[in-house]
């Protein structure tokens, strides 16, 4: 089988800002969990169901090791072989 291959990165960057009076990490990261248990997920979700109405491709995640705190890949594949001959 020949395979050709392209990737693409959508990156978001996440920054905080506060005021200089601001002590630290006294929030917890309260902004961070915020992306983590509402934004991503919900982006993720859109993403996804997009992909997904796409004909002729299958959508999956693909871990290539990294922690899905930093990096979610999102693998589209389309086949272009013959059907077997049943």
């Amino acid at each position: 089988m020949f395979r050709e291959e392209k990737d693409f990165r959508f990156r978001v960057s996440l920054e905080a800002q506060f005021p200089e009076s601001y002590d630290g990490e006294a929030d917890q990261y309260a902004w961070l969990q915020e992306w983590e248990k509402q934004l991503k997920p919900e982006l993720m979700k859109l993403l996804f169901d997009r992909l997904r109405q796409q004909p002729g491709w299958q959508v999956y995640i693909r871990n290539r090791g990294l922690s899905p705190l930093d990096e979610i890949e999102i693998a589209m594949v389309r086949d272009f072989s013959p059907p077997p001959n049943g």
